[in-house]
């Protein structure tokens, strides 16, 4: 699965002001095992936000 990336784990979670720094530490500290993460907001959902995980 070379130069693919595969989605993991996805989840619907509450928005907060800080929930970008977990995912950005996450992103920093795990890059390595060739994992990243990703949070968007929800577009039906404003208060919701999408977390994800991907496999690099």
């Amino acid at each position: 699965m070379e130069g693919k990336i595969e989605v993991i784990s996805t989840v619907k979670v509450q928005t907060s002001p800080d929930l970008y720094k977990i995912v950005d530490a996450l992103n920093r500290n795990l890059k390595k095992q060739d994992l990243m993460f990703r949070l968007a907001l929800d577009s039906e959902d404003q208060k919701q936000a999408i977390f994800t995980i991907y496999r690099t």
